[in-house]
């Protein structure tokens, strides 16, 4: 019988990281690579590369973010590791940036993921007065005593 696939070595799909760092300090960087190595360590990716931008400009085609998109178009990849999206540039150039790597077909993979409002109606913290119990609408069913 044939071992299970969680037995075996069995490489899971192929993604590359991106940070850009502007006047970071080592220490920094080492935690946004080791982040980017756990999650793929996490989610079954195979980590090959991390392109990392310093280029204070910001300019859309730095050598790293073209470097990234030249590697993407190899048979294997999968997508693109970032801690956040913020580490694609400022917003214009994000946009682009997004853009481009979709065009790539590269999905796109948040180590930490956007921030999602709450919705409405929804609070953090307890209304003047003490916490509000809202009252279903109706009586609340009967259950069958068999059930």
């Amino acid at each position: 019988m044939e071992p299970l696939t969680e037995h075996r070595g069995v490489n899971g799909p192929v993604v590359y990281g991106f940070l850009r760092l502007v006047n970071v300090p080592a220490a920094r960087e080492i935690a946004l690579s080791a982040s980017l190595a756990e999650y793929c360590r996490q989610h079954e990716l195979l980590l090959s590369g991390v392109f990392t931008d310093r280029t204070p400009t910001g300019g859309l085609a730095s050598a790293a973010f073209t470097g990234l998109l030249d590697v993407l178009v190899l048979p294997d990849g999968y997508g693109v590791v970032l801690p956040a999206l913020s580490h694609l540039g400022p917003k214009a150039i994000a946009a682009e940036r997004e853009r481009q790597l979709e065009a790539a077909g590269a999905r796109l993979l948040l180590v930490r993921g956007p921030r999602k409002p709450c919705p409405a109606g929804h609070r953090h913290s307890s209304p003047p007065g003490g916490p509000s119990r809202r009252r279903s609408p109706g009586p609340a069913p009967a259950l069958d005593a068999e059930t």
